[in-house]
């Protein structure tokens, strides 16, 4: 592109198979190398590997082409939540969802009982609740759509209200991704990503990234990852960013079959309630119609079945994978309360559904097998 508005102006289709590369030259690779480097001769801005690596740097310019801000990648993304969490004050308080992913959830609930942080705990779907929690809080934390009830935040209204508060504002954007909504563009100063999940796409690595507006900010998180340890891996940052070469096209076709399947599974009599804020019937489908551009391909919905017939029914899938992650091209499900870390709000039957690019019909055959299997009736 000639210059950076330019850049600014390709779709996100267009973007993620353009980004990170290096700078064209004859004979130049098309693709960045894996820079397998702990030491580094003095005089340049690096120093040392827990300060940058030049494979980071490409998947870090990557991810901030799509969000819109200064990027930074992590270990994980409980990393990059605990980076964010490493540079608040102590005892400061946080707004955050009581039934949203149980890691973030977990580590919230360990640092208030700890007396490190205090928490607020608030039902995102809520605007009321949230509204009121804010004043005082040095950071609002939320999910939207949440994991695993998939409850929608306003967030345009809660992030205006927050930042006319003073109070800084993280979203988690791991479900929505950058195809259906920047957290940045809409005021937020902090946008995270597990980039183990949608972004890298291909369940193969564990990679966190945060990214920001605001240079004092990045510093600080900067910092909190140098001296924090939490640090990736330059291979995993290189498979992260060929992912993200397909990101655009794997998440248009996981959203179409993640439709058509909440559709199905909506009329059908074996399941009691299915949540999925594209569906027209989902109390959240308003709300998320009016700032998201797309609805994901996250379904969690709930079979008439006892937990057993529940895990039955999720081990009993063949094309379906029952498994504890999302955001890959395969399709996984899981039962969330078999874990003991879940929050008690979340129905004991309630089955978690990552939507793959499988044949839509394969994967509807695949889940009435697996209701038969389970003796779901």
């Amino acid at each position: 592109m000639s210059n950076d508005n330019d850049w600014e102006k390709l779709t996100t289709e267009s973007k993620v198979v353009s980004v990170g590369r290096p700078v064209k030259k004859p004979d130049g690779g098309l693709n960045p190398p894996i820079a397998l480097n702990s030491t580094f001769h003095t005089g340049g801005p690096i120093g040392y590997a827990r300060s940058g690596n030049e494979t980071w740097s490409a998947l870090e310019d990557a991810i901030s082409s799509l969000e819109g801000g200064k990027t930074l990648i992590f270990s994980s993304g409980m990393a990059a939540i605990g980076a964010i969490l490493s540079i608040l004050p102590s005892k400061a308080i946080i707004v955050a969802a009581k039934n949203g992913y149980q890691g973030t959830t977990t580590l919230l609930k360990n640092l208030h009982d700890n007396g490190k942080l205090t928490v607020r705990f608030v039902d995102v779907a809520n605007t009321k609740e949230v509204l009121a929690a804010i004043p005082g809080a040095k950071i609002v934390h939320l999910e939207s759509p949440v994991n695993p009830l998939l409850d929608v935040a306003d967030l345009p209204q809660l992030i205006k209200f927050a930042k006319d508060s003073s109070c800084l504002v993280s979203i988690d954007n791991t479900f929505a991704t950058p195809m259906n909504q920047n957290p940045l563009a809409m005021g937020a100063d902090i946008c995270m990503h597990s980039v183990t999940k949608y972004l890298s796409g291909h369940s193969d690595v564990l990679l966190g990234s945060l990214s920001t507006k605001d240079s004092e900010l990045y510093s600080s998180l900067e910092q909190a990852r140098k001296y924090g340890g939490a640090i990736a891996g330059p291979f995993e940052a290189w498979l992260a960013l060929r992912g993200i070469r397909t990101f655009a096209i794997r998440m248009q076709r996981s959203q179409e079959n993640a439709l058509e399947l909440a559709k199905r599974l909506a009329n059908d009599p074996r399941v009691s309630k299915v949540r999925y804020p594209g569906l027209a019937s989902d109390p959240n489908h308003e709300l998320a119609k009016s700032f998201m551009k797309g609805f994901g391909a996250m379904i969690s919905f709930e079979p008439i079945g006892t937990p057993d017939q529940v895990d039955l029914m999720c081990d009993s899938a063949k094309l379906i994978t029952n498994a504890t992650s999302l955001g890959g091209v395969e399709s996984i499900w899981e039962r969330r309360r078999r874990w003991a870390t879940e929050s008690e709000t979340i129905p004991e039957n309630l089955v978690r559904f990552s939507v793959g690019i499988e044949n839509v019909d394969d994967l509807w055959s695949d889940i009435k097998s697996a209701f038969d299997a389970a003796k779901i009736s």
